[in-house]
């Protein structure tokens, strides 16, 4: 093997610094001047004085289509539309180009493309993970944020802040980012058990701050001093004191017009009161001798059990099947006869609630929750015994009742552990009981059939409709944003061990990277985070602005300045350019850019001079600092992104991976601009944006969730790929292979693989069998039926250029011998669909 020459070796070295000198990414940012070299753009002169110092020079420009295909995948994650390449190609405008980056700026797919980039640092997902891995419905609202808020620019510091504090400042869907990562929800009476669980969940938030804004690993000082970076192990409790009162779960988000949302769903509410009442009133009388099907199926939500009017002091319901696991109930209700019907079992009614026997008490499963008038499996009672127990409610007095209803989950997330075997019993003495009710009289619980009138069917539909428009309006004014409590003491745990507290901490930040952070230990939650927040996005605070242009940086190239962009401690990579990353860092926080500067100079420039297109600097308009689009807008209009990828032997031989960027690196697209542009070529891709995911696994509602990929592919999971209900750990069956994150931990950096699992999944998946298909549906229609007008469409369409006239031949060939689908899902496979130069 040829060793590479002594010049790669010294390519990513770092300026000397004394003995005693903080590590490079600790220093303050200060503005070089860029090289004087005759380049409008600072990055051109800081990439050509590297080049030129290790004898290399920078490539000629690319031609227009590649350049095109290349600008509208990296900023969009798009294909280019044929008409898209002609009218840029036959651009004589000497601002094209310029034009063509200000049209992809403004797109709302622009935050699409770089909310998935952002997402994946981030560790977001739809489900919580663990063994359960239960879903979280309306996640999707920090998604929808974090794409508006880049489609808006804005300001990266608000972006930031609002992620942490945004609860306080109007944004509730940003605090979703404290709580994206993996929550274990199955607790235990074991308060060492729930001890560490409590600070594994703040673990992850802590480890993920730090990592995300700060490029840091402040996660490995949990145990002891960091072992590389100036990190005690105080300031990670210090953090920890921060997000103290951070819970995970669910919150109100205000989104759209509230007013409006809370009139609809009190409507709703009413209307589906007296809907469920007709159609109680519809209930057949249940028959405990009855042994033939007369009543509906049980199901999770809600069953009545209507019977004859009777005197009762104590009403038993005893459980002897279920779906699977132990019984639970979320709240029994026991309703007097006559016409203002009233719930007797109620705690606030002063009953009291018996059972055969409890499982162990957790936040969300206990005994007093059977008859405290809330529903939902968060509060809801779990026998001891697998398929088995009962419970028995008493009233503050006897009383004529005709009706009992009960339930697994009245929110319809869980159908496990639900009863499908029982009878209801009632005692005024709880010595002699009589049975009122019971299952025998039900048709089976998979029945799909419902006994019963045709006009009782009809409600029954009604109450469904009613309650899915119900379960669609909650979600959209609930999201998974956190809790926020009050803050819980903070103590240094020796070993990082929870059983072992040592001396209380206050909330604070880093003690030896950046300025001073006093957080006074009576702040409440928000003010802690809030301060915290403001720390790190300071302006002279060393880090925020490196990690922030370095993480866009390695999107454009595929390798940031850093190597490791979560990582600026000193394990982390060194930077190929250290003077272009300070100054980077330096013009994304300085609030005013400056001023044009005659063609070919352009010393402070920012852009290019002589263009006469706007250079406004984010959502506060011209001249405002921390503008993401203006960072992005110097990198794709420098000379040094619109380079030609082709290899040449003096940048291989030297700088083999093109850190030195002698070249444009090419590079495979990712799993989502891949699956998004083989929809958009077969013409199937929906582009509606926002809201809850599309789902390509099959429903289930099992207690410990399942997931089955999707075999069948219809419109609703047509739409782009950052849309998807992504739940953790688990990845589709063909795009998963293309190198995607699941989410069980932060991803600031994708794998880049090339498996032969992939090339199957392209060939032979379901998906693209089926898109193969729809693409060869859509040439036919634009180019009939002749083989070669249908070969140039598909090539055209697939490539945004003609075939050569060796494809050509041999692409009819294929035509005529295997039909038109065979050779669009080759083309779907051709280096030159998967790969960006």
């Amino acid at each position: 093997m040829r060793r590479l020459a002594l010049p790669t070796l010294l390519v990513l070295a770092v300026p000397a610094l004394a003995a005693d000198a903080p590590h490079w990414a600790f220093q303050p940012v200060k503005r070089p001047a860029p090289p004087d070299l005759k380049l409008t753009n600072p990055i051109d002169r800081f990439v050509a004085k590297k080049l030129s110092d290790n004898g290399l020079s920078l490539s000629p420009e690319a031609d227009r289509r590649t350049l095109l295909r290349r600008l509208k995948f990296d900023l969009l994650g798009l294909p280019p539309t044929p008409d898209e390449v002609d009218v840029f190609v036959s651009d004589k405008d000497a601002n094209a180009y310029e034009k063509l980056v200000e049209k992809y700026l403004a797109s709302p797919h622009f935050g699409e493309r770089w909310g998935r980039h952002w997402l994946d640092a981030v560790r977001f997902a739809d489900s919580h993970g663990f063994e359960m891995n239960q879903p979280r419905p309306n996640a999707y609202h920090y998604r929808d944020w974090v794409i508006k808020s880049i489609n808006d620019d804005k300001p990266y510091d608000r972006f930031v802040t609002e992620q942490l504090a945004g609860d306080a400042l109007g944004a509730d869907a940003a605090t979703g980012f404290l709580v994206a990562g993996p929550w274990d929800q199955v607790k235990s009476p074991d308060p060492v058990l729930t001890a560490n669980q409590r600070a594994d969940e703040l673990h992850d938030i802590i480890g993920t701050t730090s990592s995300t804004f700060l490029g840091l690993t402040v996660a490995c000082a949990r145990c002891h001093d960091h072992k590389f970076d100036p990190i005690p192990q105080s300031d990670y409790y210090q953090f920890k004191a921060v997000f103290a009162g951070v819970q995970h779960g669910e919150r109100a988000v205000r989104v759209g017009d509230d007013a409006a949302r809370r009139f609809r769903t009190e409507l709703l509410r009413a209307k589906l009161a007296a809907t469920e009442a007709k159609l109680a009133a519809l209930e057949p009388y249940a028959d405990p001798a009855a042994t033939e099907a007369r009543r509906a199926p049980v199901n999770s939500r809600a069953n009545v059990e209507r019977f004859k009017p009777v005197k009762a002091k104590f009403v038993r319901l005893v459980v002897f099947e279920t779906t699977n696991f132990e019984p639970c109930i979320d709240e029994l209700e026991v309703f007097t006869s006559g016409p203002n019907p009233t719930n007797v079992a109620l705690a606030s009614a002063g009953a009291k609630v018996t059972s055969s026997g409890n499982s162990p008490p957790s936040e969300i499963h206990r005994l007093e929750f059977l008859n405290d008038g809330k529903y939902g499996n968060e509060r809801s009672w779990i026998s001891n015994k697998v398929g088995r127990g009962w419970v028995a409610v008493e009233f503050a007095e006897v009383a004529t009742i005709d009706r009992v209803v009960w339930g697994r989950d009245r929110d319809e997330k869980f159908i496990d552990r639900t009863p499908t075997r029982y009878r209801v019993d009632v005692s005024l003495d709880r010595e002699a009981w009589t049975v009122v009710a019971s299952s025998d009289d039900r048709a089976a619980f998979s029945s799909k059939e419902v006994p019963g009138s045709p006009a009782r069917a009809a409600v029954a539909r009604e109450v469904a409709d009613l309650r899915a428009q119900l379960a669609t309006v909650a979600r959209a004014s609930i999201g998974y944003v956190g809790r926020m409590t009050a803050p819980e003491a903070t103590h240094r745990l020796h070993r990082g061990d929870a059983t072992q507290k040592k001396e209380a901490v206050g909330p604070g930040g880093l003690s030896e990277i950046g300025a001073a952070l006093d957080i006074p230990d009576r702040a409440t939650d928000p003010e802690r985070r809030a301060a915290l927040a403001k720390w790190i996005t300071a302006p002279a605070h060393p880090l925020t602005a490196r990690v922030a242009v370095n993480r866009l940086w390695h999107h454009h190239f595929g390798t940031g300045i850093v190597d490791t962009p979560s990582d600026f401690g000193l394990n982390g990579g060194k930077p190929s350019h250290p003077e272009l990353l300070d100054w980077l860092a330096a013009e994304l926080v300085r609030p005013t850019p400056p001023a044009p500067l005659p063609e070919g100079r352009g010393e402070k420039g920012s852009g290019n001079s002589s263009s006469p297109l706007p250079s406004g600097r984010g959502a506060g308009g011209v001249g405002s600092a921390w503008s993401l689009k203006h960072i992005h807008r110097l990198i794709v209009t420098s000379t040094t992104y619109k380079q030609s990828s082709v290899m040449r032997a003096d940048g291989a031989a030297k700088d083999a991976q093109s850190r030195l960027l002698w070249r444009f690196p090419p590079r495979r697209l990712e799993a989502e601009p891949l699956r998004d542009a083989i929809l958009a070529i077969s013409g199937k891709l929906d582009l509606t944006p926002g809201g809850p995911g599309f789902d390509l696994f099959e429903p289930n509602n099992n207690y410990v969730r399942v997931y089955s990929p999707k075999k069948d592919f219809g419109p609703a999971e047509f739409r782009r790929m950052v849309y998807q209900f992504k739940p953790r750990m688990q990845l589709d069956d063909t795009f998963g292979a293309f190198d995607c994150p699941d989410a069980g931990q932060i991803a600031p950096k994708r794998n880049v693989s090339i498996t032969p699992l992939q090339a199957l999944n392209l060939m032979n998946s379901n998906f693209v069998l089926q898109q193969a298909r729809c693409f060869a549906e859509r040439v036919e229609r634009d180019a009939g039926k002749d083989a070669g007008a249908q070969v140039r469409r598909a090539f055209v369409l697939a490539f945004q250029r003609v075939p050569s006239a060796k494809e050509q031949s041999a692409a009819v060939a294929l035509v005529q011998a295997h039909g038109l689908p065979a050779l669009c899902r080759a083309l779907f496979n051709a280096n030159e669909f998967l790969f960006v130069g």
